[in-house]
């Protein structure tokens, strides 16, 4: 199997802790750099295509650490829409792990986040507003379909009215996470993490405003996180010892929510007793697709969540939203305010942002983490520009 990035020499000078390996269980990862889960709405049935191959190969070679895949549906009727990628049928194996290889041909770890997105199924892509599938979407090959949730509570208005699962509909769900998690390590997927967050089915049992049960499933905050502490113990169950799972969380709720930084730390604490590894502090979601942060969206608006979580429940974390400056990343990692940090939008500007990142935090060997077919190449540039700028003496 050829491998296309050598790892940084271990002999260069201080390397930013950014650009530093870390080991989470038994696994080395050779940055701090996350490539956050982008959803692509190109999937075909659930199974990723080339688009998928191209868009998650070109971070690996641009030197990321960790490659998340989009998120993806442990059910059928778990999509968002009928591009939503998924891993609930066998056939979805091979497909993924054409990728996972590359990935990791590549130097970069492969990992999926797994999902259900609950009520917020049956709609159409991002573009659309996240618009609910009508029976007119039929005629073209997409009839809607009811998702399931904590209660009978629409994500939207003009969206169906999801059904509200009963104990053997929920032990179904759950295990179809676990299935979802046998079927990633044979992809050749090395983390796992849970979507719990972003007002998807896990976030709808937590927050007090999706879920009205009077069951053991809902009410106190110990009953409302029982879905996601019963999805972590079979998931951290069939996940091997040496791997590690990761957990996504909407810190607090988002705009008019009741689920707040508390909460998300007496969850954290609780994950971490049942072996997650580590939580990514994401906020928003419950009330609507787009509703994402209670915050003014400045750089870094996140970090304060996984700062807390890291402190209060000694659990290491993943900073992520609108971080795109490699001195921030690093200051971030410095400061102690958490682990791992997470780009997406900025990584679809720039996928190399690794190798700028080691450029501008005078990384002596940073063009290591490129393919020595790019490295080469651009260390002769370097050269022939400093032979180029050394004045010749006069003769």
């Amino acid at each position: 199997m050829r491998q296309f990035a050598p790892k940084p020499s271990a002999s260069s000078a201080q390397r930013p802790l950014l650009l530093s390996p870390i080991t989470l269980r038994g696994l080395t990862i050779r940055n701090r750099v996350v490539v956050s889960p982008m959803c692509q709405y190109s999937s075909v049935e659930g199974g990723p295509t080339d688009w998928h191959l191209v868009h998650l190969g070109k971070f690996a070679l641009g030197g990321a650490g960790i490659v998340f895949t989009e998120e993806t549906a442990v059910e059928e009727r778990g999509r968002k829409t009928y591009g939503c990628a998924g891993i609930y049928a066998d056939r979805h194996v091979p497909a993924y792990r054409r990728i996972t290889d590359f990935i990791r041909e590549a130097g970069a770890v492969p990992a999926i986040q797994l999902g259900h997105a609950g009520r917020k199924a049956s709609c159409g892509p991002p573009w659309t507003n996240f618009k609910p599938l009508t029976p007119e979407d039929s005629a073209a090959g997409m009839p809607p379909w009811r998702g399931v949730s904590a209660s009978e509570l629409p994500a939207k208005p003009g969206a169906l009215t999801p059904i509200a699962m009963d104990e053997a509909e929920l032990e179904v769900v759950i295990q179809s996470w676990r299935t979802a998690a046998q079927r990633s390590l044979v992809a050749g997927f090395d983390i796992c993490e849970i979507h719990g967050a972003h007002g998807y089915l896990i976030h709808q049992f937590l927050s007090p405003l999706a879920n009205l049960r009077t069951d053991r499933w809902g009410g106190s905050l110990e009953n409302r996180m029982r879905l996601a502490l019963r999805i972590a113990e079979e998931i951290r169950e069939v996940w091997p010892a040496d791997k590690p799972v990761f957990f996504r969380v909407s810190a607090i709720d988002g705009d008019g929510g009741a689920w707040n930084m508390d909460d998300t730390v007496q969850l954290a604490a609780a994950l971490q007793e049942r072996g997650i590894d580590v939580v990514t502090c994401s906020s928003g979601g419950i009330n609507g697709p787009l509703n994402m942060a209670i915050v003014p969206r400045v750089p870094g608006y996140q970090v304060p969540y996984a700062e807390r979580v890291k402190r209060e429940a000694k659990l290491a974390t993943c900073a992520v939203g609108l971080i795109t400056e490699p001195a921030h990343a690093e200051a971030i990692l410095q400061n102690g305010q958490a682990d791992l940090i997470a780009l997406a939008r900025e990584l679809m500007v720039d996928p190399n942002w690794p190798i700028r990142a080691g450029r501008e935090l005078g990384m002596e060997d940073y063009l290591n983490f490129l393919p020595p077919d790019y490295a080469w190449w651009l260390r002769r540039r370097e050269e022939i520009r400093k032979i180029s700028s050394t004045p010749t003496a006069e003769v």
